[in-house]
């Protein structure tokens, strides 16, 4: 049986001679034509999560809006299937030489469901040697192929929504959420990884441990507030945290910054882009003096 962890892992530390290169270096893989703001949302939460450098890869044919959503962080042109606006398999290559020196990654949001699309996300799922976040389509991507995450060659975080767990387990939402703590805890143990099951009282589980999060709101079941979870805790791996402890933090935090913007806009108004302008006020909710 899982152990159940109530107490949130500390805040990773900032030195006050610290650098850009001190507080990670993170690359989100996200986007295809139509869902350019997945990529954009990941990137402002790892850049809101702490992180000292952001590359934000994605199709070539939506880097422009991508790249004009957000000065801080920075743009990599992927090759992309004109007919899709999504990855080609070329994309691999491209992502293979941005990976070196990165502390983390994330992966999937907004990525679409195409074969290039899968071929990339299968190669990251098993190669990247750094800690890595698959989500959304990252998920969907592995439905017919997660074994490849029993031969992964780094720690692994996934984080579906219960209709993805689903597809990626092969049964309905009804028996997900009627079991959300067995079923996330039977998979992070059987494939090694860790899960983050979204949803009211999201799991978070290595297979050995379980924690339940106590903060978030039905205000934020809205489009693109996990593409935003996605890059926080990719932003907290890419700063040291291990994959349990930075997911576990990601949640809190994100469902903490989810209660105080709903307190200020209401529940219903509610947005995924609040979200990370509400991050802030989380990180000083847990850490007064940051």
């Amino acid at each position: 049986m899982a152990r159940r962890i109530t107490e949130l892992p500390e805040v990773p530390i900032r030195p006050p001679d610290g650098h850009k290169g001190t507080f990670g270096r993170i690359l989100v893989v996200a986007g295809s034509r139509g869902m350019s703001g997945a990529a954009c949302l990941a990137g402002l939460g790892a850049l809101r999560g702490g992180a000292g450098l952001v590359y934000v890869a994605v199709p070539e044919i939506i880097l422009p809006i991508v790249a004009s959503a957000e000065p801080s962080y920075l743009t990599i042109p992927l090759p992309s299937d004109p007919e899709t606006g999504a990855l080609s398999e070329e994309a691999v290559r491209v992502v293979q030489t941005w990976i070196a020196g990165k502390d983390a990654v994330a992966v999937g949001p907004g990525l679409g469901v195409w074969p290039g699309t899968q071929h990339v996300v299968v190669w990251a799922a098993e190669h990247i040697v750094q800690p890595l976040v698959i989500d959304a389509d990252g998920l969907n991507g592995l439905a017919e192929r997660k074994d490849v995450l029993k031969k992964a060659a780094g720690p692994r975080v996934l984080t579906p929504h219960p209709g993805e767990f689903a597809r990626l387990i092969g049964t309905d939402v009804r028996t997900i959420q009627s079991q959300r703590e067995e079923l996330a805890v039977r998979f992070a143990a059987e494939y090694g990884v860790v899960m983050v099951l979204k949803g009211h009282g999201t799991v978070v589980t290595d297979g050995d441990r379980v924690a339940v999060n106590p903060t978030g709101n039905a205000g934020m079941a809205t489009g693109g507030s996990g593409d935003v979870l996605t890059g926080l805790v990719a932003a907290l791996l890419g700063q040291g945290m291990s994959a349990f402890e930075a997911a576990q933090m990601g949640v809190y935090v994100h469902g903490l910054a989810g209660d105080l913007a709903a307190k200020e806009l209401s529940q219903t108004a509610l947005i995924a882009s609040d979200l990370p302008r509400f991050l802030g006020h989380a990180w000083k909710e847990i850490q007064p003096r940051s």
